[in-house]
C-alpha cells in the first residue's frame, strides 16, 4: 500500500495553500472541486477532479467515492475541507468515513457549536467570553426588543444558504424601519429562526487567534491583525494580514475550544471594541482559513502539522514569528480602488510582503491561471 496522502476539498487559494504545504514535504495530493481550480495547476497537485457540487452532505460523500474510483487506493488518506459546509458533512458522517479515510474534523456535537452562530454566541455567554450583544428574533415583532442606539447588523446563524444567495456576509441597519426591511428580506432566504441581529462594533480592529489544537491545548499558534478584507464593510475574506503578538487572545480562545472538546485547525475571529477595550468574539472557523499559508511563512506550517498528527507522527510545537505579512493581490488591489485608498500610504503597505496567496516563483502556474480566471471568479463568487 502506498504512503498516505491528502484529498483537498476545494481548489481555490486556500486549497492551493494546503497543496503547497504538503507537496513541499513530498506528500501526494488529490484536489476535488466544483469550480475551476487554480490548485489543479500546481506542480504539487498529483491529480484533480471536478464534481458538479460540494454543497450538500451527499455531494461530499459522492465526491470522495468518485476520487476513490478515479484514483485507486486512497485508504488512510487525510481529507482536508476548505468550506464550512464540507466540515459539517465530514463531521456528521465521521464514523462512516473513518472506516476508509482519516477525518480531522471533530465530532458533530463540537462542530455544530462553531457552525451554528446561535450556539457560538450562547456558548461564549455561558463561558464569559466577551462577544457582541446579539438578539435571536423569530419574527418582525421581536425586533422591537433590539437596542438601536447604535447600528446593528443582520446575519445568518448558518451562513452557507444566505451567502450563496446574496454573496454577502451581513447587512447593516441603522433604524427600526431599516431593520424590519432587512429582516423580512433575509427571511425570504433562510428561516426566520436562523437570522441574528447583532450590535455593530465600531472601528476596524480585526484580529484572529489561529492554532492547531489538541487535548485542550494549542500545539502551534499564530495571532494576526486582519488589516484589510473583501468587501471592506463585512468582509467575506481577508486580503492583507500580518502576524502580531497578541497574548490576550489565547485564554478566551482556548477556554471556548476546550469547552467544546475541539481538535484540529481553527481560526477564532475577534474585533477590538474601542468603547471598552475588549476583544469581542465574532466567529470560530473549524478548518483552515483563507490566509493559513501565512503560518508557513512565519514558521508554523499548519496543514503539515495536522497531517503529521493524523498519521501518528510527532508534531513539533511552535509559535508564529511576529511581523510577517500576507496578501491576496487579486482582491486587495480592487478593494483599494473601490475604497479610494490614498495611493502613497497604500503602496507603502505593499513593501516587504512576505508571501502572496497565489503567486509563487517556485510554483508559478496557479498565479498565471488565476489571472486568466479573474473574469470567471468575479462572476461566479465575486472573487
Amino acid at each position: 500500500m502506498r504512503s498516505p496522502g491528502a484529498v483537498v476539498l476545494g481548489g481555490d487559494y486556500q486549497g492551493l495553500g494546503i497543496v503547497r504545504s504538503l507537496g513541499e514535504h513530498g506528500i501526494p495530493t488529490v484536489v476535488v472541486d466544483d469550480e475551476r481550480s487554480i490548485a489543479a495547476a500546481s506542480r504539487w497537485t498529483g491529480a484533480s477532479v471536478r464534481v458538479p457540487s460540494l454543497r450538500s452532505d451527499t455531494d461530499v460523500l459522492d465526491a470522495l467515492s468518485l476520487a476513490r474510483a478515479r484514483f485507486g487506493d486512497l485508504d488512510g488518506w487525510v481529507v482536508f475541507p476548505t468550506r464550512d459546509e464540507n466540515v459539517a458533512a465530514l463531521s456528521r458522517h465521521r464514523s462512516l468515513l473513518a472506516r476508509s479515510w482519516r477525518i480531522p474534523a471533530p465530532p458533530w456535537d463540537c462542530v455544530r457549536t462553531a457552525w451554528d452562530k446561535r450556539e457560538t454566541y450562547r456558548m461564549a455567554q455561558k463561558l464569559g467570553v466577551a462577544s457582541p450583544r446579539t438578539w435571536f428574533p423569530l419574527s418582525v415583532a421581536d425586533l422591537d426588543e433590539v437596542d438601536l442606539s447604535a447600528p446593528v447588523i443582520i446575519k445568518p446563524a448558518i451562513k452557507e444558504n444566505f451567502f450563496y444567495a446574496t454573496r454577502a456576509k451581513a447587512w447593516r441597519a441603522d433604524s427600526l424601519p431599516s431593520l424590519r426591511r432587512q429582516f423580512t428580506r433575509a427571511a425570504e432566504i433562510v428561516p426566520a429562526g436562523e437570522i441574528l441581529v447583532q450590535e455593530m462594533i465600531p472601528g476596524d480592529g480585526q484580529f484572529s487567534y489561529c492554532a492547531f489544537v489538541r487535548d485542550g491545548a494549542a500545539v502551534a499558534s499564530m495571532t494576526v491583525r486582519r488589516t484589510r478584507q473583501h468587501p471592506s464593510d463585512f468582509g467575506r475574506a481577508s486580503t492583507f494580514v500580518q502576524t502580531v503578538p497578541l497574548p490576550a487572545l489565547e485564554a478566551p480562545s482556548l477556554t471556548f475550544l476546550r469547552e467544546i472538546g475541539y481538535y484540529g485547525l481553527v481560526e477564532v475571529e475577534f474585533k477590538l471594541d474601542p468603547r471598552d477595550g475588549e476583544f469581542k468574539l465574532l466567529d470560530v472557523n473549524a478548518r483552515t482559513w483563507g490566509y493559513h499559508s501565512l503560518g508557513r511563512a512565519a514558521g508554523v506550517d499548519f496543514p503539515y502539522l495536522l497531517f503529521r498528527d493524523q498519521i501518528g507522527r510527532p508534531v513539533p510545537p511552535g509559535v508564529a514569528r511576529s511581523g510577517v505579512s500576507w496578501i491576496r493581490l487579486a482582491t486587495d488591489v480592487p478593494n483599494a480602488v473601490v475604497d479610494r485608498a490614498r495611493p502613497a500610504p497604500y503602496l507603502r503597505t505593499l513593501r516587504g510582503i512576505d508571501t502572496e496567496a497565489v503567486f509563487s516563483r517556485r510554483d508559478p502556474l496557479p498565479g498565471l491561471y488565476e489571472l486568466a480566471l479573474l473574469p470567471y471568479l468575479a462572476v461566479k463568487r465575486g472573487l
